[in-house]
């Protein structure tokens, strides 16, 4: 409703200075912004049920916005009334922006507040011991979704899971559990019945209640954009489309990554010339260090980095390894004493980096795409973590906006694998424009 207020302030404005002002104008405005509230309402867009996460809220006010001005063009042009067009593009353009730039605001207040553990939703999760445990540490990591773990129900008789969460209760006693606890979300994982029969009882049961009820598949790490529901003949189908790994190898990446790292080089030469500069004078060593890495296919290339450690950096990393703080594959140290001054400055803003806009020139990497790793990292590969390697190594990805150094390996890969599952050149852009305020922030970087 802001949106549409705003939009219908800022388009009166107009009329009253470019439109000749009349009581038929001023009414049929009112009627047009009646009806595109109306539409906005009946599609959903008020609803509760999108405002934590993805981009549906969004979508729905664009798409009712775009329902709402069709009809009413069709109903000027039958009944031959001249609408003015400035007034309506006006009105029409202000308001979508309106409506998305208030809920955007609204959703980032409301992250901020649920990351403080304030206004959160009371969650029960019901299914296996191990399935409740996996959604349990993705809520738990991410808080700023809201939502406030309870506790779970299980089919195994335990006081708590294996991470500790504790178990209230059996399935037949999850209608006491939730009005005991004020629960006002179930998640149904994997395990939870023994068929669908129970769970449509279980529903008619909480029809009367306000609980949300939210089933996790078992098939993880899917986009939405990859999903389609097909009920057939009463069974709740979901056509699952197939990986896009392959999407990413097409002409359209590959011609931005060379427009983008053209451009980018372009605009970062001053950066780029001081940073030489401030590496060369500080101990007199090389300024670009060279450093064999596995790319698509498993293929080696060397990628380009400003140096920011001293020259004998690899020599000294075997007496180091006791203290890696990564899990995994990678070595990590939060205080390394290998890097250099001017080190530490430009690995905080990933300014070590920009030389790798180079490789993306060349072919060699992408400019978003899972980081590329070392050889003897990609030796300890599992068969699933070797995925990463089908699609171009990149500058940024999908880990990098999510956490940075404060991933755990486990989490890194998933990120990783959901990436070149589901590439798609929106995911791109959002990852690119995230990359920015997370290198500004210098968030989990070091």
């Amino acid at each position: 409703m802001i949106g549409a207020g705003f939009g219908a302030a800022i388009a009166w404005g107009a009329a009253r200075d470019l439109i000749q002002y009349t009581p038929s104008l001023a009414l049929v405005s009112i009627g047009l912004t009646l009806g595109w509230m109306t539409t906005l309402a009946l599609t959903g867009t008020y609803s509760l049920r999108d405002l934590r996460a993805g981009s549906m809220e969004y979508k729905r006010a664009i798409n009712a916005t775009a329902w709402a001005a069709g009809s009413f063009g069709v109903a000027c042009f039958l009944l031959n009334y001249s609408y003015p067009r400035t007034m309506f593009v006006v009105w029409i353009g202000v308001g979508v922006v309106g409506l998305c730039v208030a809920r955007f605001l609204r959703r980032r207040l409301m992250h901020r507040l649920h990351a403080m553990e304030m206004f959160q939703t009371p969650v029960l999760v019901v299914g296996a011991d191990h399935h409740v445990d996996e959604i349990a540490l993705v809520l738990g990591r991410e808080r700023w979704m809201g939502y406030k773990m309870v506790g779970a129900v299980t089919r195994e008789r335990l006081q708590a899971t294996a991470i500790g969460l504790p178990v209230l209760g059996q399935i037949e006693d999850v209608d006491d559990i939730i009005a005991q606890h004020g629960i006002k979300v179930v998640i149904f994982a994997e395990g939870s019945f023994d068929c669908p029969g129970d769970f449509r009882r279980l529903a008619w049961r909480l029809e009367d209640s306000q609980v949300q009820m939210i089933v996790a598949p078992t098939m993880a790490d899917v986009s939405a954009e990859r999903l389609e529901f097909r009920p057939v003949a009463g069974l709740p189908l979901v056509d699952v489309a197939r990986p896009r790994a392959i999407n990413s190898l097409r002409w359209i990446k590959r011609a931005a990554d060379i427009t983008g790292a053209a451009l980018l080089l372009l605009l970062a030469s001053p950066v780029l010339l001081a940073t030489a500069i401030a590496v060369k004078l500080e101990d007199g060593g090389p300024v670009i260090f060279r450093q064999r890495r596995v790319g698509l296919k498993g293929e080696e290339f060397d990628c380009l980095k400003f140096r920011s450690m001293c020259t004998d950096a690899e020599a000294k990393l075997a007496e180091l390894q006791a203290k890696n703080e990564a899990a995994g594959v990678l070595f990590k140290m939060a205080d390394d004493p290998r890097i250099t001054k001017v080190g530490k400055f430009i690995r905080r803003f990933s300014i070590d980096e920009l030389p790798q806009l180079w490789n993306a020139l060349r072919g060699d990497m992408s400019l978003v795409g899972p980081r590329p790793a070392l050889p003897r990292e990609v030796a300890q590969y599992d068969f699933d973590t070797r995925r990463r390697l089908q699609v171009r190594p990149g500058l940024t990805g999908l880990w990098q906006v999510s956490g940075r150094s404060r991933l755990s390996w486990e989490d890194t890969v998933r990120l990783d694998l959901y990436y070149v599952d589901n590439w798609s050149v929106v995911q791109d852009l959002m990852i690119l424009a995230k990359t920015a305020r997370a290198v500004v922030g210098s968030s989990g970087a070091y």
